[in-house]
């Protein structure tokens, strides 16, 4: 297994902490990490003080710059076309990402991408050609555009920690600023949390149906380039132990494994001369693909080319139960007990269960996981729940009351509620504070626009991986189960 590597004198939202006086200058923690691209900006209007820093990101666009601008719906740049006009642009708010619900079905989430997320804010900036691009489009006008031309986020953010369980209602990321700076990161937010939060979910529900045996990512041809990419990452953080994407591995340190497909043996005049050749090249501890032919004969010419020191057979079709049985007694009678069995075929959590009972060592996991295993997407939206007044002196709680999508307003804050170091409730507070029994799940990452690089990169990969192993441990026993049920503790919304 891979080593594990804001403030201002102004009323606040119901549940908001007070905040001490603006600086001057947005704080630098010591050793944060400033992009090189930044550092000769001229100074900014007000509004945009400050800047989301962070080590540049080795995802490209197709002419080579890093933006994470127009990853994003038209109408947030159509909202703050109009805002600016009619002065509300200003308007300090907050904004809270959250699921009405879990799929269907699901006893918990797991919240996954925030590193993504704050990696792609610190490169959400409008050039040149972006400017033009909306122009051209008629999307914005030249006010729109010279503010644009100056964005950056100076707001601050706060967000459950990623790897982190969340329920209904949960407040999940949680953004505070102005209304055109907050608006505008409503895409780039869902589009990242969602689908990281749908593959981590169902990731989690794969470790606990393997009950302690490894899993591997193998999705990649089973999804976008990037995505693969980033659903390798989600797996990870949900608990699988390696993934085959080889980008995955050198952008976030994911351990990276792979073998041969059934093309390298059709490619040989012979199964034995296809295993002769993986042999020579990679050594007995390899794993070896059995079921291209017949899979008795293969298990056969497997051991008899390493003497029984064979490190694994690979079966990626059949019914499974029964063929890894067979294989496991044909192993031992062969001499061969220390050969594991590694099984792939369109697994996914049900099919891992199912296999509790069998002499499986470990699996690989390919569509099912990079689509969150029949919910692509975790149900998550961003709504506006609280804004200042046009005096900036006082806070307004805001929320929808639409049938089926109703919200709560007020800035919130949330809890875990545990006893005995079992969770019994998700407390979700909109005024006082949290008790001695509830585990706060806010944590700031991001303060008057600087990014807090603990939650970047490979350590923050890491880190997430190991807290989400922490939090999925205070959970009560049955929501490791599989089949359908409610989420395993209530929300309360106080």
């Amino acid at each position: 297994m891979h080593p594990s590597p804001a403030q201002r004198t102004e009323p606040h939202p119901p549940g908001a902490r007070p905040r001490a006086p603006r600086a001057s200058a947005p704080r630098r923690r010591p050793g944060s990490a400033t992009s090189p691209r930044l550092r000769d900006v001229a100074p900014a209007p007000r509004r945009h003080r400050g800047t989301a820093t962070s080590p540049r990101h080795r995802e490209v666009t197709s002419v080579g710059r890093v933006t994470s601008a127009l990853l994003t719906d038209q109408y947030e740049l159509t909202m703050v076309d109009a805002a600016l006009k009619d002065g509300t642009a200003d308007r300090r708010c907050v904004f809270e990402v959250f699921a009405r619900r879990l799929p269907d079905g699901r006893r918990y989430g797991v919240a996954a991408g925030l590193g993504r997320f704050l990696t792609a804010l610190t490169e959400f900036r409008f050039g040149d050609e972006e400017i033009g691009f909306l122009r051209d489009r008629g999307v914005i006008d030249e006010g729109t555009a010279r503010w644009l031309a100056d964005y950056r986020f100076t707001g601050d953010v706060r967000a459950y920690r990623e790897g982190e369980v969340f329920f209904p209602d949960s407040p999940v990321l949680q953004v505070e600023g102005t209304f055109a700076e907050s608006v505008v990161l409503e895409t780039l937010a869902l589009s990242i949390f969602n689908a990281d939060s749908a593959i981590a979910g169902a990731a989690a529900r794969m470790v606990s149906a393997a009950d302690g045996r490894p899993l591997a990512e193998m999705g990649s041809r089973r999804t976008g380039e990037w995505n693969a990419v980033a659903a390798a990452r989600a797996a990870y953080i949900a608990g699988f132990g390696a993934t085959s994407n080889l980008e995955a591995g050198r952008t976030w340190g994911i351990p990276t494994m792979g073998t041969a497909a059934h093309a390298f043996t059709l490619l040989h005049d012979s199964e034995e001369a296809a295993f002769r050749s993986q042999l020579d090249a990679l050594g007995d501890g390899t794993t070896l693909l059995v079921d291209t032919y017949d899979i008795e004969a293969a298990v056969e010419t497997a051991v008899r080319l390493t003497d029984g020191r064979l490190g694994a057979v690979r079966i990626d079709s059949g019914d499974l139960p029964s063929v890894v049985a067979a294989v496991r007694a044909q192993l031992d009678r062969l001499g061969a007990p220390a050969t594991k069995i590694t099984v792939t075929n369109d697994l996914d959590e049900y099919t891992i269960a199912a296999l509790r009972a069998a002499p499986v060592d470990s699996y690989g996991v390919g569509t099912s996981v990079v689509s969150g295993s029949g919910h692509p997407a975790a149900g998550m939206v961003f709504k506006l729940v609280a804004h200042q007044t046009p005096a900036g002196d006082e806070w307004v709680p805001v929320a929808k009351k639409s049938a089926d999508k109703a919200s709560t307003g007020g800035r919130k804050e949330a809890g875990r509620r545990l006893r005995n170091g079992i969770a019994t409730a998700e407390v979700v507070l909109t005024s006082g504070r949290l008790g001695p029994d509830e585990r706060p799940l806010l944590v700031p990452v991001v303060d008057h626009g600087e990014v807090d690089p603990a939650f970047l990169g490979v350590a923050g990969v890491e880190a997430a991986r190991a807290h989400h192993e922490r939090a999925k441990a205070e959970l009560p026993v049955d929501a490791s189960r599989i089949g359908r049920g409610d989420p395993a503790i209530p929300t309360l919304v106080v």
